[in-house]
């Protein structure tokens, strides 16, 4: 005898069914071949192979293009509190242990990877930010935030609020609403102040978790800024998109001589700026508001470059396989223009934030900038986002960053 389900089912289509069997958990729209009709006001749906195999149970999305996500391949799973607590902790625990002393400041929970859908909660110190990107985890966000306040606390954390930052358009392609503010619990009295301060790799930062992009900080970034300060010692260093100043002030305290931080925002400047005082760099560091791209291009026509280090750290040139072209123009204008200026023997450090511009694709562009530019590359590392941000496997959308150190030959 079959065993009753509780929730309504669909089947899906056989590509779909081996993307399913090998761990990944999307299931969009026009995969649903029968059933989808019966998924209006449900929040969680079975899906079945076509010949009736059950695959998984998930969270509903009406309105997005991703129907369901598929939270467990268990049968008897019933997604009460105790689901989301026990994966709560297995993601904590996970941090506690690969962090160590960078607990204090990393990605606790990192969507997917952790299997929680359209998830992500940063930590900066005694504050945890925030966004919910998927309908139904919008619905069950209550237990996970009070759970993951009061686990934090069991292991001796303190942590003063929750803040939610859910003012992103992609929140209405799910049928929710755009807003930001703190999550209001018993559990916390949250300050009246929305930034924080918080320490990485040795420097202290002020964080506006409010205003600032994401999150406020970009946390993946975290061992990568610590491979440059490596090799930053008695250079002149030119940070490109150098947002709150963190490649820039990890090039200052690794020795660097000058280093100029550049980002088209002047809020984003002033922010730099300021925690170059509290870490009491300012003497040997600038901040520009200008456009990267021509900044450089000016540089360029020059001939007059002082900098034997340059780092581009750009937002994320594409959001879609769509524009995946236009972003490799644009990312082979600076890596090009970067490239010319530097001197032979200089130092360069490159990367892309985009899930949509594979490795290889990265590398190709490279190729071509530096065939173009005159020079040859010798890699010194190639590098990802750091441990706190995993990479799953069967789930390709959570393996993003590429980054790269190179001197110019």
């Amino acid at each position: 005898m079959k065993t009753e389900r509780r929730f309504p089912g669909v089947r899906i289509t056989k590509k779909a069914e081996i993307s399913v069997k090998n761990g990944h958990p999307w299931v969009y729209g026009e995969e649903i071949t029968e059933g989808a009709d019966g998924l209006s006001g449900q929040l969680y749906a079975d899906v079945f192979s076509q010949k009736g195999s059950y695959l998984g149970t998930g969270f509903v999305s009406e309105k997005s293009k991703i129907r369901i996500r598929i939270l467990s391949d268990n049968a008897n799973e019933n997604f009460s509190d105790s689901f989301f607590e026990r994966r709560v902790k297995y993601a904590v625990d996970y941090r506690k242990t690969v962090m160590g002393d960078d607990f204090s400041a990393c990605r606790l929970i990192f969507g997917e990877a952790d299997g929680f859908p359209g998830l992500t909660v940063d930590r900066f110190n005694n504050i945890l930010v925030a966004q919910v990107l998927s309908y139904g985890t919008e619905q069950v966000k209550t237990i996970i935030f009070d759970c993951l306040i009061k686990y934090l606390r069991e292991l001796g954390e303190t942590i003063d609020g929750l803040y939610e930052r859910n003012d992103v358009a992609i929140r209405e392609l799910e049928g929710l609403a755009q807003y930001k503010g703190w999550y209001e619990t018993p559990l916390c009295k949250h300050p009246d102040v929305t930034y924080t301060e918080f320490c990485e790799n040795g420097i202290t930062y002020n964080v506006d978790f409010e205003n600032g992009q994401k999150t406020g900080f970009f946390l993946d970034q975290k061992y990568n800024r610590r491979a440059i300060a490596k090799i930053a010692k008695g250079k002149t260093v030119l940070d490109c998109f150098t947002h709150t100043g963190s490649f820039a002030l990890n090039a200052a305290k690794g020795g660097a001589l000058k280093v100029t931080a550049v980002d088209i925002s002047e809020s984003a400047c002033d922010m730099a700026r300021k925690n170059a005082e509290k870490n009491g760099l300012s003497d040997r560091m600038e901040f520009i508001a200008a456009d990267v791209f021509d900044l450089l291009t000016e540089m360029a026509e020059k001939k007059n470059s002082p900098y034997d280090f340059i780092i581009l750290d750009p937002p994320a040139f594409t959001k879609s396989r769509k524009t995946v072209k236009n972003a490799e123009r644009g990312y082979k204008e600076i890596n090009y223009k970067a490239m010319k200026l530097l001197p032979r023997g200089g130092y360069f450090a490159t990367c892309s934030c985009s899930h949509f511009m594979k490795d290889e694709l990265f590398v190709k562009m490279l190729n071509s900038a530096a065939r173009d530019a005159g020079v040859s590359l010798k890699q010194i590392e190639a590098r990802q986002q750091a441990c706190d941000h995993p990479i799953l496997w069967n789930v390709p959308e959570t393996d993003y960053l590429k980054f790269y150190i190179f001197q110019i030959v």
